[in-house]
């Protein structure tokens, strides 16, 4: 399944609960921009590559004045132990239910060893202060996203 969004696009509201258990909204980011990346779970090689050079890198975003939030399918207490394992300073967002995933197009078919089935299609969205979506990046390159976004 193709994302249809586009650069241009008013991003999706969402509404998640965080690490914390505290909801977070889109509305939340207001006035701010913000990196919205989209990981199919906590502790694997890939998704611990793409949030250690996030992570290495924050100052660098904050000074550009960007905040980041994660999402994946895993529970809050998953996200708390990813977090403190990897002392990562920016939260991310229990989709259990998908439903901020579905809203982004990121929840979809995929296949591994022959065997479809649905999960995360790493997806990364930059949003402007005004909410429109400045960036897109289907193809992440885990390693280096941050010099893919910056």
């Amino acid at each position: 399944m193709a994302i249809t969004l586009k650069i241009g696009d008013k991003a999706p509201s969402f509404s998640a609960k965080n690490e914390k258990g505290n909801l977070t909204t889109l509305s939340d980011f207001t006035g701010k921009k913000l990196v919205l990346y989209f990981y199919p779970k906590d502790d694997t090689p890939g998704c611990t590559a793409e949030a250690c050079d996030l992570r290495d890198h924050y100052k660098k975003f904050v000074d550009l004045g960007y905040s980041i939030l994660g999402v994946s399918p895993d529970n809050a207490t998953k996200h708390q132990k990813f977090i403190a394992k990897y002392d990562l300073p920016f939260s991310l967002l229990a989709d259990e239910d998908h439903a901020v995933s579905i809203a982004y197009e990121t929840w979809g078919e995929k296949s591994m060893y022959g065997k479809k089935y649905m999960g995360i299609l790493r997806t990364t969205f930059v949003i402007n202060e005004k909410g429109i979506i400045e960036k897109i990046i289907e193809k992440v390159d885990t390693k280096n996203h941050s010099s893919q976004l910056i």
